[in-house]
């Protein structure tokens, strides 16, 4: 029994890995953009209502529009997403539904995306201006400065709040059974129903593993950033 058990666990686990990967490959760039738009002083919304409501116009800069859709994607819950996205635009909208799979990394992206890009904001934002200046002085462009001076020693402090997000994500993988995902727990939680509980409790070294591996991964790579320290 043991082997047929490990073998529907490590196909759990497969799709487990698939959503974990592919959420950090759209949501790692993708916060990157949110963060930017967070922080941008740029108002479009000047010319499309500004004629109208001068007051908008003036005062609703897209940073502010960013920062509202992170507000509400970072204070309701993950679960609350989820059903959302697959079964939105099918409900509201009569749109032709999306894949369970396609819907679980999209929803996953974005509510990753908004976090990172917090991340992002304040790695950037905790930069000394006078680091800015000593570029600028030296003849450097606002590209060189970000990319020559700046990068580096953002990648270095946002290494660690990155890494516990990384880790978060490993867990929240389980909720993509809310939307009919077949991951790790719905793999163990179906040997329940056949007198097992073991397979569930084996679930759990699988997670701790796996983040036990991306763990010392993450400290060796926040090693190797040391010479910033200081």
């Amino acid at each position: 029994m043991f082997i047929p058990v490990m073998q529907q666990l490590l196909a759990g686990f497969g799709e487990t890995l698939k959503v974990f990967l592919l959420t950090l490959v759209f949501s790692i760039p993708l916060g990157l953009v949110v963060c930017f738009g967070s922080m941008s002083k740029w108002r479009p919304f000047r010319r499309l209502i500004g004629g109208r409501l001068g007051f908008l116009g003036k005062w609703m800069p897209i940073r502010m529009v960013t920062r509202t859709f992170v507000w509400i994607i970072r204070g309701s819950p993950l679960m609350l997403q989820l059903i959302l996205v697959f079964y939105g635009p099918g409900l509201l909208f009569d749109l032709p539904a999306m894949s369970r799979f396609n819907a679980t990394i999209l929803a996953f992206s974005i509510n990753y995306a908004c976090y990172f890009s917090e991340i992002y904001r304040g790695g950037i934002e905790s930069i000394p201006q006078g680091q800015y200046e000593a570029g600028q002085v030296l003849g450097m462009t606002r590209h060189q400065i970000f990319f020559k001076v700046v990068l580096l020693q953002v990648i270095k402090r946002i290494t660690a709040p990155m890494g516990n997000e990384v880790i978060t994500l490993v867990k929240d993988t389980s909720l993509a059974r809310v939307i009919g995902i077949y991951e790790l727990i719905w793999a163990g939680e179906s040997f329940i129903k056949k007198g097992l509980l073991w397979p569930l409790f084996a679930t759990g070294v699988f997670y701790l593993v796996f983040s036990g591996a991306l763990t010392v991964l993450l400290n060796s790579f926040e090693k190797k950033l040391d010479y910033f320290r200081g």
